[in-house]
């Protein structure tokens, strides 16, 4: 039901921060590890969230709502959204900053749309200002500057991940619409991971510069569903994304290179139909590690942080399927996993936060925020 009519009191109530009963910290533990985790707040099919340099956050939720939250938990929900179309795996999708936010204040967001006629489906990535100067925040200046070709029909895989680089390029993560053989299909940005300036024009550093308009903004192509991309510290891109049944991957992501989907992956079909292996096709950049079975990844991070000395250079992954927070000890271009956190729920979002904690998101309805820490003795 729109905001506009729920009475004031119970609007209040459904943005306020955690009770303090609910904000109870508990352990967590792996094989090796413990965390402490600390409820911050809670929302309603939260998404994807990113940090803002006074510490405060932005926080998507699927069915199109966006907030700003207090380093304490209190929430605002930004006004100037734009309608999304939500249902199955689409709606408000990715968060991020502009390299350059401190002095501009634009933020970058992606989330499904539907055509004219409501029958197909993309995503896009849109630019704003975040108007903090009044007492509601708010988007302005609002810019498309993706939309994901072509509209399909279904609700899945729309991916829709978001990085810049040191150099003000953003990165695009743009699934496969569950079409499968377009993600080789140079006519179609479909199973590939998109690069573009900051203001949408296309670098003509890209690599395929003789294949079509089109393909001009592709980095990579042969890409499933990639729900997670982000940048090492020494400059390196990598990304995870769901296999098919099983198979699921870990990609260090490379100028121009070709990932096999769906010629080759390390799962099989729905179906029970195989797939051959990445071992049975060289030409295809075989994952850095694959899952069998699958951990369904979803948010990504290359830890920097100082609280977790020993995990720098790690990813951390959300699993939805495992509800598990993975920890991917990577070193020389090699990966494996090294632990799982459980707490049995379905984690959807991974965080770097400012003073190097970890922050997650839950799955679902009333899904919790969670800041994950040492834990102690």
């Amino acid at each position: 039901m729109p905001s506009r009519f729920i009475p004031a009191f119970l609007l209040a109530t459904l943005i306020a921060p955690l009770s303090a009963n609910a904000s109870e910290s508990f352990r967590i533990e792996s094989k090796s590890s413990a965390l402490t985790a600390t409820p911050i707040a809670s929302f309603d099919e939260p998404w994807a969230m990113t940090f803002l340099p006074d510490r405060s956050a932005l926080i998507t939720t699927k069915p199109g709502r966006l907030f700003h939250m207090t380093p304490d938990g209190r929430k605002t929900e930004v006004a100037g959204m734009w309608k999304v179309a939500y249902g199955g795996q689409g709606g408000l999708g990715d968060v991020v900053l502009h390299p350059n936010f401190s002095e501009n204040q634009r933020i970058y967001i992606s989330n499904v749309e539907a055509s004219d006629n409501r029958r197909t489906f993309g995503a896009i990535v849109a630019a704003a200002t975040l108007d903090r100067s009044g007492a509601t925040p708010r988007l302005t200046n609002k810019a498309k500057i993706w939309t994901q070709q072509p509209k399909t029909s279904g609700r899945g895989h729309f991916s829709h991940r978001l990085a810049f680089d040191a150099e003000n390029k953003l990165f695009i993560t743009s699934g496969d619409r569950q079409k499968q053989k377009p993600a080789q299909r140079f006519s179609q940005g479909l199973g590939k991971i998109i690069r573009l300036n900051d203001d949408g024009s296309v670098p003509t550093d890209n690599p395929y510069q003789d294949k079509g308009t089109l393909a001009k903004t592709y980095w990579s192509i042969g890409h499933r569903n990639p729900l997670g991309i982000a940048f090492a510290e020494d400059g390196t891109l990598w990304s995870h994304e769901m296999g098919p049944r099983h198979g699921d991957e870990l990609n260090l992501i490379e100028r121009g290179r070709n990932y096999g989907w769906p010629v080759v992956s390390d799962g099989d079909n729905y179906s029970g139909r195989p797939i051959p292996d990445h071992a049975t096709r060289p030409e295809f950049q075989a994952p850095k590690k694959s899952w069998v079975p699958a951990i369904s990844p979803s948010g990504f991070i290359l830890y920097s942080g100082d609280v977790f000395p020993n995990w720098k250079g790690d990813a951390f992954m959300g699993g939805l399927s495992s509800r598990a927070l993975v920890r991917v000890d990577i070193k020389d271009g090699t990966a494996r996993e090294a632990e799982r956190f459980r707490w049995g729920e379905r984690v959807r979002e991974v965080e770097q936060g400012p003073d190097g904690a970890i922050w997650v998101l839950e799955d679902g309805d009333g899904a919790r925020l969670l800041k994950l820490t040492p834990a102690q003795g």
